[in-house]
């Protein structure tokens, strides 16, 4: 399964969310692989900081990489224009499309999954929700589901236990922030309902 991670918007989680469903991809299977096509280098960054339990490899080198591997997760360029978004959506069995629920990453966000319609499987995930503004959360998932847009049921709260995971190159359970197994738990629920599209 080729998962493509990509944001309309930075500062998303967009990489925290590529890693993460590359942690549970890999509990199931050892050919799993995370292609880092983001000129940032951020999940290349996060394993060259400590130990990730799968492979990473730069955009250029994937091709090579990919060859084998049961489950490719692709963390895109922030950003994508119209033509990107084509490509990326054709190259893949499943878009993942992380958005923080605030009025600008949404409109940013509904501004152009209008391509994708007819493209491919796609799915949106809240991310970095506050836990205290959980109904602004609700009332974002409700105004996607009115505008038939797919959005995943399992949403991504901000909690400090991602930032200490991406600091030391580690998956978030593995901090021992006390959060992070909760944090976790929210990206297993996730990729469940990921495994679900295939």
């Amino acid at each position: 399964m080729i998962i493509t991670v990509a944001g309309f918007k930075g500062g998303v989680g967009k990489t925290t969310t590529a890693v993460h469903l590359a942690c549970y991809f890999a509990k199931k299977s050892d050919k799993t692989l995370l292609v880092d096509g983001d000129p940032n280098r951020s999940s290349l960054s996060w394993s060259k900081r400590g130990t990730l339990p799968f492979q990473v490899c730069d955009l250029m080198s994937a091709a090579k990489a990919s060859r084998g591997k049961e489950h490719v997760i692709v963390d895109t360029e922030a950003h994508p224009d119209e033509d990107e978004l084509e490509a990326l959506a054709e190259g893949c069995d499943l878009l993942v499309l992380p958005s923080t629920p605030d009025a600008l990453a949404l409109e940013a966000l509904l501004a152009t999954v209008d391509n994708l319609q007819n493209l491919t499987a796609y799915g949106v995930v809240l991310t970095m929700v506050d836990s205290r503004k959980k109904g602004t959360a609700t009332q974002a998932k409700e105004t996607l589901n009115r505008l038939s847009i797919p959005v995943f049921n399992q949403m991504i709260r901000r909690l400090t236990a991602y930032e200490k995971a991406a600091l030391v190159g580690v998956p978030v359970y593995e901090t021992g922030d006390r959060f992070g197994r909760i944090a976790w738990g929210e990206y297993e629920s996730l990729a469940k309902e990921i495994e679900s599209y295939a």
